[in-house]
């Protein structure tokens, strides 16, 4: 199990460092001060991101074990509110921890193109664990 989740974590710090490089070379919304800068950029995000997610998953295990139509809307609300407010502290956050060395610029002071990277690197990482899985179901009926 430990092994696993140092490969996982492993492959999201490679996941969310190369979609946070690629577009600061690519896309002048996003810059990026350095290399280093943006290790430290993407360590913060995924454990903000984890924790928020966390977060998400808590409230509605809550919400989901009350009966009744009210919890199913106030999971729901509660969802919206955690991960979408979530993004906007992570990006305080890093306008805390960085200031210039990392800026998010364009339409809505940067909020577009910071919301742009993260469902990007969400969607990377998703890619990758499906493909990582795939690889590994691949392997265990080689051996079988």
């Amino acid at each position: 199990m430990t092994q696993q989740r140092f490969v996982g974590y492993s492959l999201a710090v490679l996941v969310y460092l190369t979609v946070l490089n690629f577009f600061n070379e690519y896309w002048h919304w996003v810059s990026i001060e350095s290399f280093s800068v943006s290790l430290v950029a993407a360590l913060l995000l995924l454990t903000l991101l984890k924790l928020s997610i966390k977060t998400e998953h808590k409230v509605a295990a809550f919400f989901k074990a009350k009966p009744g139509r009210a919890a199913k809307v106030y999971r729901g609300i509660s969802t919206y509110i955690i991960l979408v407010g979530s993004k906007f502290m992570i990006l305080e956050a890093i306008n805390l921890m960085f200031g210039e060395k990392v800026a998010f610029s364009g339409p809505f002071n940067g909020v577009v193109a910071f919301f742009a990277v993260v469902f990007t690197i969400l969607i990377t990482e998703f890619a990758v664990s499906k493909i990582y899985a795939g690889l590994s179901d691949t392997n265990k009926l080689q051996v079988a």
